[in-house]
């Protein structure tokens, strides 16, 4: 965990979370699934005259309305509630009511007719439904995802959001004091307008647009929900996260590259942390951390090369990663550090990590150490690399301004991405620098011989047992974001691995007489085909280690 003492903004309760609901009624048409909307009033506390699907808070009434509610197997109290209160606030909204008769059938257009929808009406619609013989069709209502309003925002709700078949013989009405202008509109046709300026929506409901328009149908898209891996649930959950991109307001989800160094930098929701690349300035990560980003951006590097500057001005620095020998990149780093640089630490010999540590030094007075791993004869000459003292498995370098404050960084060996790849792990706030072992945003790539596929892995499991053990929270990768959510970033990267390994060994399967040449269209058949160069390396590796697993079995 990171320390209270070096975050850089002070820690502030974020609003607390509203239980409400929200139901997606969904219809077929010719063009395709059409989903139906409504404008809330500008004067609305929450997203005043955006689109929206009905929906509102969830009462106590709506506990007590399941006694006129149908549950389908698997349907939770708290799952039958949040239906029960969508489908309440879907009537008093628009008119439309999930509901039929006793026997089964729909409900009837005048029965309909002569039941109170106003939000006051002393009757409540159980009471409502009990006199008419009705049942709330609330088996029909399935969960689609559950949002919890971002941290930044004032007012918060924790709110499902449901689908449901629109109910035939019914027409939308607004009720014309919170809601307006009933509409159908195809998810993306919704977002197209969106986008042009004059269909306005809110951060979660276009996220969950963007995603129903990948369904054809409503059935489609209810099997996917009432069929769920695991059982009854949403297929996402989110609680977003909002920095600035160029000093404008944006907002993530959590698989997306920015949210854990919004979750690190602001973990309160606070909207201050600027996530725009550049390199002329290093970032303040937490008061003693700081990345400075190399000005060599590209298809193997991504932004750009990312030195960390750990440590305060009482206790002087490490820097990890110098990165290529750009003199501006080198002397950005001297005056950030205002020289005083205690170690200089290389997680491994590529060109783009470890030529700019001697010039770095040689900027320095006193000459601060070299740290790292050597090359080995298999690296290629180009990530030629000798450090002024090689870094032991476990070795700690430690910084401390003598009153209390330190700052520890343990090493772990990390072979695999290179023979010689080692990581740090800044022990006393629970971060991981990765080096190119783990990256945001794409794979690293495993380059024999002095890249070794058996090792990479082994060294992943290594780094989630470091990680289990310290209570490591968030990656500081060398190319991109910070990683939240450490052991599951881990997980998902090797289980990424090993199903590509999975599609390269059955490539090998289907033409047994074939070179990687051949095996590569096959195996990386979902990557651009600019990119089949570089993912012939990894291929290499992966082939190797089928084969040695072959011969070992």
């Amino acid at each position: 965990m990171v320390r209270p003492t070096q975050q850089l903004h002070p820690a502030r309760e974020p609003a607390p979370v509203l239980a409400a609901a929200t139901v997606l009624l969904l219809r077929d048409t010719p063009e395709g699934l059409e989903v139906l909307m409504t404008r809330r009033s500008p004067t609305a506390s929450f997203a005043p005259g955006a689109y929206v699907f009905p929906g509102g808070r969830i009462e106590a009434s709506d506990a007590a309305a399941r006694s006129v509610a149908t549950r389908r197997p698997g349907q939770s109290d708290q799952q039958l509630t949040q239906s029960v209160a969508a489908v309440r606030e879907c009537f008093e909204e628009l008119g439309v009511l999930l509901a039929r008769q006793a026997n089964g059938s729909p409900i009837a257009a005048d029965v309909l007719g002569t039941m109170d929808r106003s939000s006051s009406s002393a009757i409540a619609l159980a009471d409502q439904c009990t006199a008419r013989g009705l049942l709330l069709a609330t088996d029909q209502v399935y969960t689609l995802a559950h949002w919890i309003t971002d941290r930044d925002l004032p007012k918060r709700f924790d709110v499902p959001f449901l689908v449901a078949r629109m109910p035939e013989g019914q027409e939308p009405s607004a009720d014309e004091s919170e809601q307006f202008e009933p509409c159908w509109v195809r998810p993306a046709d919704a977002l197209a307008r969106h986008k042009a300026g004059n269909f306005f929506m809110i951060f979660p409901t276009l996220r969950t647009l963007e995603r129903l328009a990948a369904y054809a149908t409503v059935d489609a898209v209810l099997d996917a929900c009432a069929h769920r891996p695991g059982g009854e649930g949403p297929l996402w959950t989110s609680c977003p996260r909002a920095g600035l991109l160029r000093g404008k307001e944006a907002r993530y989800m959590e698989h997306e590259m920015p949210y854990g160094e919004l979750a690190l930098v602001c973990p309160d929701g606070q909207i201050v942390h600027e996530l725009g690349w550049q390199s002329e300035e290093a970032v303040a990560l937490l008061k003693n951390v700081r990345r400075l980003t190399a000005g060599n951006p590209g298809a193997m590097t991504g932004p750009g090369t990312n030195s960390y500057i750990v440590g305060d001005a009482a206790t002087g620095y490490v820097v990890i990663d110098p990165g290529p020998d750009d003199p501006a990149h080198l002397e950005r780093l001297h005056r950030a550090t205002g020289g005083d640089i205690r170690h200089i630490v290389c997680t491994h010999s590529h060109p783009d990590h470890s030529p700019g540590a001697a010039p770095l030094q040689a900027l320095c007075e006193p000459k601060p150490p070299i740290l790292g791993l050597a090359s080995l004869p298999t690296a290629r000459h180009s990530a030629y690399f000798v450090p002024g003292r090689a870094l032991q498995d476990g070795e700690r370098l430690q910084l401390t301004d003598g009153q209390g404050t330190t700052h520890t960084l343990r090493a772990i060996h990390t072979p695999g991405h290179a023979a010689n790849h080692l990581c740090l792990v800044l022990e006393e706030d629970g971060l991981l620098f990765s080096g190119d072992h783990v990256l945001n945003g794409s794979t690293t790539v495993v380059d024999p011989p002095d890249g070794n596929m058996h090792a990479y892995l082994d060294s992943l499991d290594k780094l989630d047992a470091a990680c289990a053990e310290g209570d490591i929270r968030f990656i500081l990768p060398a190319h991109g974001h910070v990683l939240g959510e450490a052991r599951a970033a881990i997980a998902h990267l090797k289980a990424h691995r090993l199903r590509r390994e999975a599609k390269i060994a059955a490539a090998m399967r289907q033409l047994p007489q074939g070179a990687p040449e051949d095996w590569l269209p096959i195996a990386y058949d979902d990557v651009p085909e600019r990119m089949w160069p570089v993912a012939a390396r990894s291929l290499a590796a992966h082939v190797e280690r089928i084969r040695q697993l072959d011969e070992a079995r």
